[in-house]
């Protein structure tokens, strides 16, 4: 982790969303590979593009239970005429050493299993009387005909073409082939086809370790009672799942009181399991802004160059923001507001695009689209700063959800969109186009 480039600007400069967003990407680097077991690697980001060892699949084989033939020996069969062939044997998925079908020969063969030295197609067992001479089976009762390793004759009654129900050698992939490429992120199909090539390992970039904590002395931590003047710590579950969603492996430390000592050694405790940290809560200008007091002189001789600065943004929600680094690592640290909206939008702006980046992604940011206010009146928004409003989007449109407080939760757990609003615009009317990040 790179140490904190300097930043320039004064304690009273009102940094705008697209300056705090840029310092956080300049400072956050991509964590460094690491060779992991396949399900371990899940949710990872390849670094190297993987290159097909051998085809697959890696020989012809039958994707039917059925006979495999020859193509002359069935030609012209029908129910009034069918092809009456020799068994000669079985062929079971996973036979290494499989029998040979001559002219006038059948071999019984299952799902999956190679295709024997001589056939040249698969009859489906529905074509045939199952070798019991009954005329066609069909359905489960197909199953249930000729026992396993019966010999004798089958009757056909269609004929098939050259490698009718074949599944060919490299049909899927072929070797020397790009499996997948660097970038690309595992999840369970990604994961299948490297088992099915014989990868146990892989090289990724592993999922950051985010440690959420938030603080205050009135938090509460649910199933617990309340007493006068508490709440429920909602923010570090929210932010804790939030950074699950981004694609961390997100731990979450709870409620810290509002004591500077106490945040200053909880931090210090959990560096060893961070490489990312967020708090939420005491940034703002209050008598126990906790974090503020905790961080603001944490860069000292010992750590050259870390420390938190705390700063104002011209945003709504969520004007108060610290970010820095901290500890010998540098370990980055995002302290974010603590009304829940306010630290949720922080979350998607800045926390998350840093996640994506220590993951080693290209495409950081949420999606965003262009659609319709669909609104009952006009939203209005303070000059110079840039709005950010729940809502729901579909259809083209999105509808504003709930009002613009910074406390309203049960509104945000219906959003799946902010709605954006330009530091130059102070009216949007019912109907105009406004930008949309989607959530989700």
């Amino acid at each position: 982790m790179s140490s904190a480039e300097p930043r320039t600007p004064g304690p009273d400069h009102l940094w705008s969303v697209d300056e705090h967003l840029a310092d956080v990407l300049a400072t956050v680097r991509p964590l460094e590979p690491i060779e992991l077991q396949l399900l371990d690697a899940q949710g990872c980001v390849l670094v190297e593009d993987v290159m097909v060892p051998l085809s697959l699949p890696p020989f012809d084989n039958s994707s039917m239970d059925g006979y495999a033939v020859r193509v002359a020996d069935v030609s012209g069969a029908s129910e009034e005429f069918p092809a009456d062939l020799e068994v000669v044997g079985d062929v079971a998925a996973g036979a290494a050493d499989p029998v040979r079908v001559g002219p006038g020969q059948a071999a019984r063969i299952m799902t999956g299993a190679p295709l024997p030295p001589g056939a040249e197609t698969v009859v489906p067992v529905e074509w045939t009387d199952g070798g019991l001479g009954e005329g066609p089976v069909s359905g489960m009762r197909a199953r249930s005909l000729a026992p396993e390793g019966a010999t004798g004759h089958v009757s056909v009654y269609r004929p098939a073409e050259a490698r009718a129900h074949v599944r060919a050698k490299g049909g899927d992939v072929k070797a020397g082939d790009r499996a997948l490429s660097a970038g690309t992120v595992l999840g369970p199909p990604q994961i299948a086809l490297l088992a099915a090539i014989g990868r146990g390992t892989v090289r990724v970039r592993p999922r950051p370790r985010v440690v959420v904590l938030s603080t205050g002395s009135e938090l509460v931590q649910p199933d617990e009672q309340l007493g006068g003047g508490q709440i429920y710590d909602s923010n570090s579950f929210a932010l804790t799942a939030a950074a699950r969603d981004a694609g961390a492996i997100g731990y979450r430390v709870g409620a810290v009181a509002d004591d500077a000592d106490t945040l200053r050694s909880t931090i210090e405790d959990q560096l060893v399991r961070a490489d990312l940290m967020v708090t939420t809560g005491g940034v703002s200008v209050g008598a126990y802004d906790v974090v503020k007091e905790a961080l603001s002189h944490v860069g000292d001789e010992d750590e050259p160059g870390a420390g938190v600065e705390f700063r104002k943004l011209a945003m709504q929600p969520g004007k108060p923001q610290g970010f820095g680094t901290v500890g010998p690592d540098h370990i980055p640290l995002l302290a974010l507001p603590g009304n829940p909206v306010s630290s949720y939008v922080s979350f998607e702006l800045f926390v998350r695009p840093a996640i994506r980046t220590l993951m080693g992604l290209q495409d950081v940011h949420r999606p965003t689209v262009r659609a319709r206010l669909n609104a009952d009146k006009a939203l209005s928004s303070p000059r110079g700063r840039r709005q950010f409003l729940r809502g729901a989007h579909g259809d083209g449109e999105v509808t504003p959800v709930g009002g613009s407080g910074s406390h309203l939760i049960a509104a945000l757990a219906q959003a799946d969109a902010l709605i954006v609003v330009p530091e130059d615009v102070e009216t949007v009317e019912p109907g105009a186009e406004v930008e949309v990040i989607l959530l989700g």
